[in-house]
């Protein structure tokens, strides 16, 4: 074997070698100390927020009664069942006891012994599990007709106003609150899907963070606007230690950040220049950096009108650093294109600088060469002038 093979030989096995150790390095931290070191997230992948309010006082937490409807409206599904079940119940049940009471009052019930000619406030009620009944009849007006009010009786008359009037205040709020929760937009909000991990490489010549998101429903997100928050802990120069301290994070497309044409998966991307805090972050530091990134999505969903907001963070554990995006829509026989969610979240490993200052620093380098300045090939020579004007 010669010297140039040799060589040759010799650097692919380097090679090789240094990927293997990469990939092994990656392994182990993502298997031994990716579970036992977990970052405390802000918010999770599936947008919801880790936040708990402590120490507040009383008379704040009267402010939530005050707004009644968001309460409801934000409250879980089986408290939000239990209050409408209880709602209803608790008021046939209420009025059933005051219907016993007019009944009982008035010598109505069996136990009186009424005459033949006495004249009942409300016919046919024999005891509470009767009232009970017409409770019930009277607010979700059914009216089977056996048992009803006479207009010989002013309280029945009276009662049987508030209780319709009650009924129908109660229907109101409890079937809106459950048609509101229905059709709140967050529900739309849980077809859009980002990107399992965020990746960084080269495009258009220049260091990007990158993300993929996608639009499961054909129908649109209307004047679409993407941007993001980096948080971190810093130290101001005062001394004073901010935690959850947020820096703006923007987000471009090919075709600007503002009214997406979102029929189709996107990549969008943060360029990584001198105003970047990722500029001073590489390749093998990135791990040890302490931060989160929260993306939002705000649209308007096109057959509500109602705006909505997609969220999701990525911790430094799922920023991929040197990695691209793998194609995601190809074209058919028939003319049609075709999404593969299959390649959604997956990643391609392609050549990148392993920080954003040595891109710029050799891009400033070859431009001072296209200028002359600090090039190895320029010699100066000096010339010994001659005094040619002696007569």
């Amino acid at each position: 074997m010669d010297a140039s093979n040799r060589n040759m030989f010799e650097t692919l096995i380097r090679a090789l070698t240094e990927s293997m150790f990469k990939h092994l390095r990656k392994w182990v931290i993502t298997r031994f100390f990716g579970h036992s070191r977990q970052r405390a997230r802000l918010v999770s992948k599936d947008g919801r927020c880790n936040i708990e309010f402590g120490n507040v006082e009383a008379q704040s937490r009267l402010i939530f009664f005050v707004d009644i409807w968001t309460t409801v409206l934000d409250l879980k599904w089986r408290y939000k069942m239990t209050i409408f079940i209880t709602a209803f119940l608790g008021s046939w049940f209420f009025f059933g006891l005051l219907w016993y009471a007019v009944a009982y009052i008035h010598k109505d019930l069996p136990e009186f012994h009424p005459s033949a000619n006495h004249s009942p406030c409300v016919e046919n009620i024999n005891g509470l599990t009767s009232a009970f009944l017409f409770s019930l009849e009277t607010q979700v007006t059914i009216g089977y007709g056996f048992r009803c009010v006479t207009e010989q009786c002013a309280t029945a008359i009276f009662l049987l106003i508030c209780q319709s009037i009650l009924g129908v205040m109660i229907n109101s709020f409890m079937c809106g609150a459950i048609l509101a929760k229905i059709s709140r937009p967050k529900k739309r909000a849980k077809t859009i899907m980002f990107s399992k991990n965020a990746v960084i490489s080269k495009r258009g010549g220049k260091l990007c963070l990158l993300i993929r998101v996608a639009n499961l429903r054909k129908s649109l997100l209307i004047s679409s606007h993407i941007y993001g928050k980096l948080l971190k802990t810093t130290v101001t120069p005062e001394g004073e230690t901010i935690i959850l301290d947020q820096t703006n994070i923007n987000f471009v497309v090919d075709a600007g950040n503002e009214n997406l044409f979102f029929i189709s998966p996107l990549t969008i991307y943060h360029i990584i220049d001198h105003h970047s805090p990722f500029f001073h972050m590489a390749a093998e530091t990135l791990l040890q950096q302490d931060f989160e990134l929260v993306v939002f999505l705000d649209g308007t969903v096109e057959s509500t009108s109602a705006t909505c907001q997609v969220r999701t963070s990525y911790v430094p554990e799922e920023v991929l650093w040197g990695y691209r995006f793998a194609p995601i829509v190809s074209k058919t026989k028939e003319g049609k294109y075709r999404v593969d969610f299959h390649n959604f979240s997956k990643t391609v490993e392609v050549e990148t600088p392993h920080c954003a200052m040595c891109l710029y620093n050799e891009k400033d380098a070859r431009a001072r060469m296209k200028r002359g300045y600090d090039n190895p090939s320029f010699i100066l020579s000096e010339v010994n002038e001659t005094d040619d004007t002696k007569m």
